[in-house]
């Protein structure tokens, strides 16, 4: 902040009695320590399989695909059934937080898998979330080594594993499961369907700049 500006918002502190620097200590840390809560929309007041239905509903409405399955077993055939259905090659980039042992990927002998970061050439990429909100049916999407942002932008088609009991009401629950869970990550990712733009004579246009696909695997197990 140059010299000038920073002189005049001192001026505007000392006339309303405000101490620049403590008050503007004390105000960053209240904000980190207290987290206080946004305004949280009436529709949002839900919870359990009402919430649950509320994603859904939200998602299919911003043109995402929705699959339930009974468990984490069921990931690989039904990769490999979306894929052909998209009339794309069976093959698959998986986060590498996908491929540590919960998901059997070899019950899937016709589905060729890859781990880690796109470099762009891979048509289907499949990631986990970390929390769905039922407010928009977005999709909360942390950075991280089992996570490279990349596989949720670059692909053709997004596959995303999430599980019901990361579905939350509101945007607010979302913030208060990520703090839950340890320290910030670097980079939050709210998705809500596949890519789209308005820009060209006010007309949808999905896949502009990311996925033009984007199927989430809804799992009920535990």
């Amino acid at each position: 902040m140059g010299a000038a500006r920073q002189g005049i918002f001192e001026s505007l502190r000392r006339s309303i009695g405000r101490d620049a620097a403590a008050d503007a200590v004390a105000a960053v840390d209240e904000r980190l320590n207290r987290h206080p809560r946004g305004l949280v929309p009436a529709l949002t007041r839900v919870g359990g399989a009402a919430a649950v239905d509320l994603f859904i509903e939200k998602a299919r409405k911003v043109a995402a695909t929705v699959e339930r399955l009974d468990a984490f077993d069921a990931i690989p055939a039904a990769a490999a059934r979306r894929l052909a259905e998209w009339n794309l090659p069976a093959k698959l980039r998986l986060a590498p937080g996908m491929a540590n042992g919960r998901v059997d990927w070899a019950s899937s002998p016709m589905l060729e898998t890859a781990t880690g970061p796109s470099r762009g050439e891979d048509l289907a990429t499949l990631t986990g979330a970390s929390a769905g909100v039922a407010e928009t049916g977005t999709l909360i999407i942390t950075s991280g080594p089992d996570h490279p942002t990349t596989l949720n932008f670059l692909p053709l088609g997004h596959l995303v594993v999430l599980s019901v009991r990361d579905i939350v009401p509101a945007y607010e629950d979302a913030w208060d499961l990520l703090r839950a869970a340890g320290p910030m990550p670097r980079t939050v990712n709210m998705i809500t369907g596949p890519s789209r733009t308005g820009d060209i004579e006010q007309t949808i246009q999905l896949g502009a700049h990311g996925p033009l696909r984007l199927h989430i695997l809804l799992i009920d197990e535990g």
